[in-house]
């Protein structure tokens, strides 16, 4: 038996944007700078081709295998967790093009008062602002590209996305059916939106810095400062880069006599 499981890297490479998403989760809420998480998915359209039959006593509905192929659909999820609000956008692909319509959808309907939105994303090789003008005039994009604060999660590491989270509740509460055509899904994403809307549901993120600076430890790389490695290598799980830098000077380089 066995599972399967992104297995990040002991690398600078994912401690470094591991804590910078978990450091923004730690913001206070601000109306000028919100906070907006976003992910994808794709689901395909399928529909029955034959009736299915109802629970009846003392047996369970039952379905047919067979199934008719009806395309596939992308969908797009934004949310923003300390407002308990999220939006879900339906494409038919899922290319730079899309991608950057749904930024210009973030700024320009949902966002329009904000100054910069800090948009937290994976690092899907479409989720990239430097192909904006392959979609929109170079002033455009410009505008575009100030609207928006990107930080993404580590590789290996989209579990930091909240968006996740929300997709899975999608999933669960509302995908979790053969929907035969994109019109149906077209009505029963946003009405599954409004309902989540409606309740202001937010999401309780309380993982922290600290907390990764603890379980996660053996994800950090070690120090290699020559003798004073064992020293300063027990500092790097749970210390501050300041403190580590502050130690390595004084422990390490030659002190300089103050004139």
């Amino acid at each position: 038996m066995s599972e399967q499981w992104a297995i990040p890297e002991a690398t600078a490479e994912f401690v470094w944007p591991m804590e910078d998403v978990l450091d923004v989760y730690q913001r206070p809420y601000d109306a000028t700078h919100p906070v907006v998480c976003l992910d994808e998915t794709s689901r395909q359209v399928v529909a029955e081709t034959r009736e299915p039959l109802p629970v009846a006593p003392g047996r369970a509905a039952r379905r047919d295998p067979e199934y008719e192929r009806n395309g596939v659909v992308n969908l797009c999820i934004v949310g923003e967790p300390l407002r308990g609000w999220r939006h879900v956008r339906l494409s038919d692909r899922r290319t730079r093009i899309d991608f950057h319509q749904c930024i210009k959808e973030l700024a320009d309907v949902h966002y329009p008062e904000a100054a910069r939105v800090v948009l937290v994303l994976d690092q899907l090789n479409t989720h990239s602002l430097a192909s904006l003008s392959q979609a929109f005039p170079p002033a455009e994009a410009k505008r575009l590209a100030d609207k928006v604060e990107i930080r993404h999660t580590p590789k290996h590491g989209s579990w930091l996305n909240m968006a996740e989270i929300e997709l899975s509740v999608l999933a669960r509460q509302c995908l979790n059916r053969r929907i035969g055509d994109r019109a149906t899904l077209e009505r029963e994403a946003p009405a599954w939106v409004e309902a989540r809307n409606a309740a202001a549901t937010t999401i309780d993120w309380r993982f922290t810095t600290a907390d990764a600076r603890t379980k996660l430890k053996r994800l950090y790389p070690v120090l290699h400062l020559g003798r004073n490695t064992r020293a300063i290598s027990g500092l790097a799980s749970k210390t501050p880069i300041s403190t580590l830098t502050s130690a390595f000077r004084q422990r390490v380089l030659p002190q300089t006599p103050r004139r």
